[in-house]
């Protein structure tokens, strides 16, 4: 059973993490996707996002995951799916300063697990894939738009210029300059 609106009581356990009301009752968070006890150490939710259920079934059955971190009634979240997870929020969110610690935080896991698990899964790191990411809307904004390295830079979050190019011949084989002529047709 859901019930819509969170009683301050439910709000004040979330907050404070607090065991006794675990197997009471369970939250979930629209923007996540994912559901926790009351006592989980992950980050506070905003409170509009909250959905409150009576039991972790109720939670699954609405399309919400278990949380890495806390296992609601020992439910885990496979692997494969929880790794799509990230990948997922990092593609909405690329332009963004993510590290891993906010990442596994984000997503309810640990630094190191987080690590692990996506490199086991997709054969490199969240920072590699986010790199990868990055440079891929990078050569896209070279071929299709007129925006000055900087410009390119700050709207793929990448603000450091000359660690951009770095990394953008590291992954291309060309320095972004090289890459826009290679690719985009001059008029003569």
């Amino acid at each position: 059973m859901k019930n819509e609106k969170i009683s301050d009581e439910q709000w004040e356990a979330i907050v404070q993490n607090n065991p006794a009301y675990d197997e009471v009752f369970y939250y979930a968070v629209k923007s996540t996707g994912i559901f926790c006890r009351p006592s989980c150490k992950s980050r506070p939710p905003k409170k509009e996002n909250v959905r409150i259920y009576l039991e972790a079934k109720n939670a699954v059955d609405e399309g919400f995951r278990p949380c890495k971190r806390c296992k609601p009634s020992g439910l885990r979240l496979p692997d494969v799916e929880w790794v799509t997870q990230i990948k997922e929020y990092i593609d909405l969110h690329y332009d963004q300063p993510l590290t891993l610690d906010n990442l596994a935080d984000i997503c309810h896991g640990s630094p190191y697990h987080l690590q692990r698990t996506f490199k086991k899964i997709l054969g490199l790191s969240p920072v590699e894939y986010m790199q990868q990411i990055r440079i891929e809307k990078a050569k896209e904004l070279l071929i299709t738009s007129n925006k000055s390295l900087a410009d390119i830079g700050s709207t793929i979050g990448m603000h450091n210029i000359p660690y951009f190019i770095t990394l953008f011949k590291k992954l291309t084989g060309k320095t972004p300059i090289q890459y826009k002529k290679k690719e985009v047709p001059t008029d003569e």
